[in-house]
């Protein structure tokens, strides 16, 4: 059996295992490694808002809000961010929790993660002039 998210540690391991694989990704990681300057520092962000989201604690509430950091990142890399892009994404979220977590912030996360993708890129392609309705 593999423990839950219970605390920051946890959310970490989850964070760094994650981006460790997007870093190397055929697909993403070209794109993230363009975007990211200073690696530490995003990620320890990232676990921030984790933890905020996952627990409910730590240093991350109010200080985030995605979509225009998302929206920003797709007109920085010239538009090429599309649906294949968050499915590569959330399979290696999934992965990385399977890897690590079970139970339930384990499947909070994910959960979370689908329904952020989801709005993420309805976002992006709003952005775009896309017209969603």
């Amino acid at each position: 059996m593999k423990p839950d998210i219970l605390g920051r540690q946890d959310v970490s391991v989850l964070v760094r295992s994650f981006y460790a694989k997007v870093r190397l990704h055929g697909r993403l990681g070209p794109i993230f490694n363009q975007v990211v300057e200073d690696w530490e520092t995003h990620l320890e962000r990232l676990t921030d808002f984790w933890e905020m989201v996952l627990l409910q604690t730590g240093p991350g509430a109010g200080k985030f809000s995605p979509v225009p950091v998302h929206k920003k990142m797709d007109r920085d890399t010239g538009g090429i961010i599309g649906q294949e892009h968050f499915g590569n994404w959330l399979e290696l979220w999934f992965g990385t929790i399977h890897e690590h977590f079970e139970g339930k912030n384990a499947d909070y996360a994910k959960e979370h993660a689908r329904n952020m993708a989801h709005i993420l890129f309805f976002r992006i392609m709003e952005q775009r002039g896309y017209s969603l309705s």
